[in-house]
Protein backbone atom coordinates (compact mmCIF):
# COMPACT_ATOMS: atom_id res chain seq x y z
CA UNK A 1 0.00 0.00 0.00
CA UNK A 2 2.72 2.52 0.68
CA UNK A 3 4.53 2.02 -2.59
CA UNK A 4 1.56 1.51 -5.19
CA UNK A 5 0.71 4.71 -6.35
CA UNK A 6 2.24 8.51 -6.79
CA UNK A 7 -0.37 9.57 -4.49
CA UNK A 8 0.07 9.45 -1.21
CA UNK A 9 -2.28 6.87 1.02
CA UNK A 10 -4.80 9.26 2.87
CA UNK A 11 -7.26 7.43 5.23
CA UNK A 12 -8.81 11.00 5.46
CA UNK A 13 -10.20 11.20 1.52
CA UNK A 14 -12.77 8.54 2.83
CA UNK A 15 -14.07 11.13 5.49
CA UNK A 16 -17.44 13.06 5.01
CA UNK A 17 -15.56 16.36 6.10
CA UNK A 18 -13.28 15.64 3.60
CA UNK A 19 -15.58 14.54 0.58
CA UNK A 20 -18.31 16.78 1.44
CA UNK A 21 -15.60 19.88 1.13
CA UNK A 22 -14.04 18.92 -1.67
CA UNK A 23 -17.16 19.27 -3.22
CA UNK A 24 -17.98 22.39 -2.16
CA UNK A 25 -14.54 23.92 -3.16
CA UNK A 26 -14.94 21.90 -6.44
CA UNK A 27 -18.69 23.88 -6.82
CA UNK A 28 -17.10 27.40 -6.34
CA UNK A 29 -14.60 27.07 -9.03
CA UNK A 30 -11.63 27.36 -7.22
CA UNK A 31 -8.74 25.06 -9.15
CA UNK A 32 -6.66 22.39 -7.09
CA UNK A 33 -3.49 24.93 -7.93
CA UNK A 34 -4.61 27.52 -6.65
CA UNK A 35 -5.24 25.34 -3.45
CA UNK A 36 -1.84 24.48 -3.61
CA UNK A 37 -0.88 28.06 -3.93
CA UNK A 38 -2.35 28.61 -0.71
CA UNK A 39 -0.98 25.78 1.01
CA UNK A 40 2.21 27.65 0.55
CA UNK A 41 0.41 31.35 2.21
CA UNK A 42 -0.77 28.95 5.00
CA UNK A 43 2.62 27.87 6.37
CA UNK A 44 4.33 30.92 5.23
CA UNK A 45 1.62 32.34 7.97
CA UNK A 46 2.57 29.52 9.97
CA UNK A 47 5.94 30.75 9.89
CA UNK A 48 4.87 34.23 10.70
CA UNK A 49 2.56 33.28 13.68
CA UNK A 50 6.13 31.89 15.24
CA UNK A 51 8.30 34.88 14.49
CA UNK A 52 5.66 36.88 16.32
CA UNK A 53 5.37 34.37 19.16
CA UNK A 54 1.87 33.19 18.51
CA UNK A 55 2.43 29.27 18.81
CA UNK A 56 -1.09 28.31 18.97
CA UNK A 57 -1.79 30.12 15.66
CA UNK A 58 1.18 28.68 13.94
CA UNK A 59 -0.48 25.31 14.84
CA UNK A 60 -3.29 26.33 13.13
CA UNK A 61 -1.89 27.71 10.20
CA UNK A 62 0.01 23.56 9.55
CA UNK A 63 -3.49 22.04 9.88
CA UNK A 64 -5.01 24.44 7.26
CA UNK A 65 -1.99 23.92 5.04
CA UNK A 66 -2.59 20.02 5.46
CA UNK A 67 -6.24 20.66 4.33
CA UNK A 68 -5.20 22.17 1.17
CA UNK A 69 -2.69 19.27 0.38
CA UNK A 70 -5.56 16.82 0.88
CA UNK A 71 -8.19 19.18 -0.97
CA UNK A 72 -5.92 20.10 -4.21
CA UNK A 73 -5.45 16.15 -4.84
CA UNK A 74 -9.06 15.22 -3.80
CA UNK A 75 -10.68 18.52 -6.38
CA UNK A 76 -8.01 17.64 -9.32
CA UNK A 77 -8.69 13.88 -9.09
CA UNK A 78 -12.23 12.95 -7.99
CA UNK A 79 -13.98 15.99 -9.63
CA UNK A 80 -12.03 15.79 -13.01
CA UNK A 81 -10.16 19.00 -12.75
CA UNK A 82 -6.60 18.25 -12.99
CA UNK A 83 -4.33 20.73 -15.27
CA UNK A 84 -1.56 20.01 -16.99
CA UNK A 85 0.89 21.78 -14.48
CA UNK A 86 -1.24 19.74 -11.69
CA UNK A 87 1.60 17.67 -10.78
CA UNK A 88 4.36 20.50 -10.77
CA UNK A 89 1.57 22.22 -8.42
CA UNK A 90 0.79 19.52 -6.42
CA UNK A 91 4.38 18.86 -5.46
CA UNK A 92 6.84 22.34 -5.01
CA UNK A 93 4.65 24.62 -3.10
CA UNK A 94 4.85 21.42 -0.54
CA UNK A 95 8.85 21.84 -0.55
CA UNK A 96 8.52 26.00 0.26
CA UNK A 97 5.70 25.02 2.98
CA UNK A 98 7.94 22.23 4.72
CA UNK A 99 10.97 24.49 5.02
CA UNK A 100 8.86 27.60 6.42
CA UNK A 101 7.35 25.58 8.51
CA UNK A 102 10.18 24.32 10.53
CA UNK A 103 12.03 27.29 10.68
CA UNK A 104 9.16 29.13 12.98
CA UNK A 105 9.93 25.92 14.80
CA UNK A 106 13.39 26.77 15.22
CA UNK A 107 12.74 30.48 15.48
CA UNK A 108 10.48 30.30 18.56
CA UNK A 109 13.13 27.93 20.07
CA UNK A 110 16.44 29.87 18.92
CA UNK A 111 17.17 30.65 22.65
CA UNK A 112 18.55 27.27 22.48
CA UNK A 113 22.25 25.93 20.86
CA UNK A 114 21.54 26.00 17.21
CA UNK A 115 18.18 25.64 17.62
CA UNK A 116 18.25 28.07 13.86
CA UNK A 117 20.49 26.14 12.08
CA UNK A 118 19.10 22.55 13.86
CA UNK A 119 15.64 24.10 11.92
CA UNK A 120 17.36 24.73 8.09
CA UNK A 121 19.14 21.03 8.96
CA UNK A 122 15.41 19.81 8.98
CA UNK A 123 13.96 22.02 6.12
CA UNK A 124 17.34 20.77 4.04
CA UNK A 125 15.95 16.68 4.76
CA UNK A 126 12.39 17.56 4.42
CA UNK A 127 13.36 18.81 0.74
CA UNK A 128 15.72 15.23 0.59
CA UNK A 129 13.23 13.16 1.38
CA UNK A 130 10.88 14.07 -1.14
CA UNK A 131 13.49 14.50 -3.94
CA UNK A 132 14.25 11.26 -3.12
CA UNK A 133 10.53 10.30 -3.40
CA UNK A 134 11.04 11.67 -7.04
CA UNK A 135 14.11 10.23 -8.20
CA UNK A 136 13.47 6.92 -7.36
CA UNK A 137 9.87 6.80 -9.59
CA UNK A 138 11.51 8.70 -11.93
CA UNK A 139 14.23 5.34 -12.23
CA UNK A 140 11.04 3.45 -12.33
CA UNK A 141 10.87 2.65 -8.85
CA UNK A 142 7.26 3.22 -6.74
CA UNK A 143 7.18 6.19 -4.80
CA UNK A 144 7.92 5.55 -1.37
CA UNK A 145 6.36 7.50 1.35
CA UNK A 146 7.74 5.75 4.42
CA UNK A 147 8.75 7.11 7.34
CA UNK A 148 9.42 7.79 10.48
CA UNK A 149 9.69 11.37 9.37
CA UNK A 150 7.44 11.85 6.18
CA UNK A 151 5.65 14.61 5.62
CA UNK A 152 2.60 14.23 7.88
CA UNK A 153 4.62 12.51 10.19
CA UNK A 154 6.99 16.77 10.49
CA UNK A 155 3.67 18.52 10.56
CA UNK A 156 1.88 16.26 13.51
CA UNK A 157 5.09 16.53 15.91
CA UNK A 158 5.56 20.22 14.78
CA UNK A 159 1.81 21.04 15.57
CA UNK A 160 1.84 19.18 18.54
CA UNK A 161 5.17 21.17 19.62
CA UNK A 162 3.26 23.99 18.97
CA UNK A 163 0.69 23.70 21.06
CA UNK A 164 2.60 22.55 23.71
CA UNK A 165 4.64 25.64 23.51
CA UNK A 166 1.47 27.83 23.75
CA UNK A 167 0.74 26.05 27.01
CA UNK A 168 4.31 25.63 28.02
CA UNK A 169 6.36 28.30 26.66
CA UNK A 170 10.35 28.25 26.63
CA UNK A 171 10.86 26.67 23.48
CA UNK A 172 11.52 23.42 25.13
CA UNK A 173 9.17 21.49 23.31
CA UNK A 174 10.16 22.93 20.23
CA UNK A 175 13.59 22.10 20.31
CA UNK A 176 13.38 18.86 21.43
CA UNK A 177 10.86 18.41 18.11
CA UNK A 178 13.31 19.68 15.93
CA UNK A 179 16.36 17.20 17.08
CA UNK A 180 13.57 14.32 16.74
CA UNK A 181 12.47 15.07 13.20
CA UNK A 182 16.58 15.56 12.55
CA UNK A 183 16.91 11.85 13.35
CA UNK A 184 13.88 10.54 11.95
CA UNK A 185 14.35 12.39 8.70
CA UNK A 186 18.32 10.80 8.53
CA UNK A 187 16.46 7.41 8.83
CA UNK A 188 13.68 8.00 6.61
CA UNK A 189 16.61 9.50 3.68
CA UNK A 190 18.58 6.06 4.41
CA UNK A 191 15.15 3.77 4.07
CA UNK A 192 13.64 5.42 0.86
CA UNK A 193 16.87 5.15 -0.60
CA UNK A 194 17.63 1.40 0.65
CA UNK A 195 14.21 0.61 -0.84
CA UNK A 196 15.02 2.72 -4.47
CA UNK A 197 18.57 0.54 -4.34
CA UNK A 198 17.15 -2.97 -3.84
CA UNK A 199 14.57 -1.83 -6.26
CA UNK A 200 17.30 -1.19 -9.22
CA UNK A 201 19.69 -3.57 -8.29
CA UNK A 202 16.79 -6.20 -8.42
CA UNK A 203 15.37 -4.84 -12.33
Amino acid sequence: MEKQTARRPLKSRQTAWAKALSRMIAQAGISPNMISFMSMVFAALSLGSALLGHPIFAALFIQMRLICNLMDGMVAVEFGKKSKTGDLWNDVPDRFADVAIILGAGYLSQQYPFAVELAWANGTLAVMTAYLRVLGASLASPHYYIGPMAKPHRMAILTAAFIGEAIYPGGTLLYGALIIMLVGQVITCVRRLNRIAVDLENK
